[in-house]
C-alpha cells in the first residue's frame, strides 16, 4: 500500500513531526506512513521491512510511540474525505490494537511464570501467591494449587 499524492496532501497536515511543529521533526513522514502500511498490509515482521523505508528499528519505535499515545486512533477519527485512506488508517489502528494485546498477553505470561516459579521453588503457600495477583488471574491459576 502506497499513498497517492492526493491522499498525502490530505494526511500531511494532520501528522505530528512536521517542520512547523515544536521539538524534533521527522525526516520523512510520508516514508514512515508508507513503511507502517507495508508492515500492516504484508503482516510481516518489523525486521523484514525493506531498507528503502529506513532502519526498521527506527520505524518500529516511532510506530510504537504513536501507538502508545493513541495517535493512530486520533488520526483515523479525523474527517478524511478519501475512503481508501480512511480504510488504511483503520487497518493501522487495528494492527496497533493487536500489537497492544500481544504485549499485554506477554506481560501476563511473565507474571504467571514468576508465580509458578516462586510456588515450586520458594515453598510459598498458594494463598499468599493468589493474594499478590489481580483478581482477573484467579481463573488461570488453578494449576498452581496442583503443584504446591
Amino acid at each position: 500500500m502506497m499513498l497517492r499524492d492526493d491522499q498525502w496532501q490530505e494526511l500531511e497536515p494532520l501528522l505530528i513531526g512536521k517542520q512547523s511543529d515544536p521539538g524534533a521533526s521527522a525526516k520523512n513522514n510520508r516514508l514512515f506512513i508508507e513503511a507502517v502500511l507495508w508492515i500492516v498490509s504484508s503482516n510481516n515482521l518489523w525486521r523484514h521491512l525493506p531498507s528503502q523505508f529506513g532502519k526498521s528499528s527506527t520505524v518500529y519505535m516511532r510506530f510504537r510511540r504513536w501507538n502508545e499515545c493513541d495517535f493512530w486512533r486520533q488520526l483515523a477519527l479525523n474527517n478524511i474525505n478519501d475512503r481508501a485512506l480512511q480504510q488504511m488508517l483503520q487497518l493501522i489502528v487495528e494492527y496497533g490494537d493487536q500489537y497492544t494485546r500481544r504485549i499485554e498477553q506477554r506481560q501476563a505470561r511473565k507474571v504467571q511464570k514468576a508465580v509458578y516459579k516462586s510456588a515450586i521453588g520458594g515453598g510459598s503457600n498458594i494463598s499468599h501467591i493468589r493474594q499478590s495477583l489481580p483478581p482477573s488471574d484467579e481463573s488461570t491459576l488453578h494449576w498452581v494449587g496442583l503443584v504446591s
